[in-house]
């Protein structure tokens, strides 16, 4: 069921579409999912970490991935940096934490790598090792 706000999908469906349509493409080029939502809790007034999607390369790389998406909008809309631009140091952070948490469980490190795919209207753009751990 798709939930409007004033005729249009809610934020959380649009995060979800995204979502689905990031994960079919990641998984027609390969990669294996092993969890999507991955969320911790920082503590008392710090901000949750989530990662929307956790999967894995042939090669056994576990790659941890951020989904963000726009609206095709007018020009205005489009100066800010499109959705790639919105994963900035502060999100990358937050990422970066909950993907150390899930490491932590694991019974010993993988490579891994941190993609964003980002989604502009129709376009989807997978940017490989978009940012680091440092």
């Amino acid at each position: 069921m798709v939930r409007t706000l004033a005729g249009r999908a809610s934020p959380l469906d649009t995060g979800r579409q995204a979502e689905d349509r990031a994960l079919r493409h990641l998984v027609e080029a390969g990669l294996q999912l092993l969890q999507r939502n991955y969320r911790i809790a920082r503590g008392p007034g710090a901000r949750a970490a989530e990662i929307d999607l956790i999967l894995r390369e042939r090669d056994g790389t576990v790659v941890f991935v951020e989904v963000r998406s726009r609206a095709a909008g007018p020009a205005p809309a489009s100066r800010y940096g499109g959705a790639a631009a919105s994963v900035d140091r502060a999100k990358q952070t937050r990422i970066v934490y909950a993907a150390r948490h899930w490491l932590m469980r694991q019974p010993s490190p993988p490579p891994c790598r941190f993609d964003v795919v980002a989604i502009d209207g129709d376009g989807l753009t997978w940017l490989k090792a978009a940012f680091d751990a440092g």
